[in-house]
């Protein structure tokens, strides 16, 4: 399965509509397999600067298939990916707000949020996750 625009908008809307009940604006990214873009959607009041954050987070999610959470210990210094969000031109993000996206076992798009707490993004972050899970299971993949 590929990360198209229908997938993704679904992904974007449930992130959104937690964002509006935990009542903080937010910016949500939800990248393909390959990183790259599909859909990204700045609320009213969000932050600048998270725009390329979300970006980043739903990159990195894809990139290490892994949630950006998960890299927060490995990469403190003297653990085994310490430095690592210097690499890739800095776009390796360490902190909550970044899952991928999965289905079938396989990795197919990630989901980055950013403009509030690390807590909050992480949670808007799983709305979308849970989404994107509800979605495919509906569609039998």
């Amino acid at each position: 399965m590929a990360m198209d625009l229908q997938a993704a908008l679904k992904v974007v809307k449930a992130a959104e509509r937690k964002a509006v009940k935990i009542g903080v604006p937010m910016v949500v990214a939800v990248a393909d397999a390959g990183g790259n873009l599909v859909a990204q959607h700045r609320m009213d009041g969000a932050l600048l600067a998270s725009i390329q954050i979300s970006l980043n987070k739903a990159y990195t999610a894809v990139a290490t298939k892994m949630s950006t959470s998960d890299l927060a210990g490995p990469s403190q210094p003297g653990q085994p990916l310490f430095g690592i969000q210097s690499c890739d031109n800095g776009r390796i993000v360490i902190f909550g707000g970044g899952q991928p996206l999965m289905a079938n076992d396989e990795v197919v798009g990630g989901i980055g949020v950013s403009g509030g707490t690390v807590e909050e993004d992480v949670l808007c972050a799983k709305a979308g996750v849970s989404a994107f899970s509800a979605w495919t299971r509906k569609r039998g993949l």
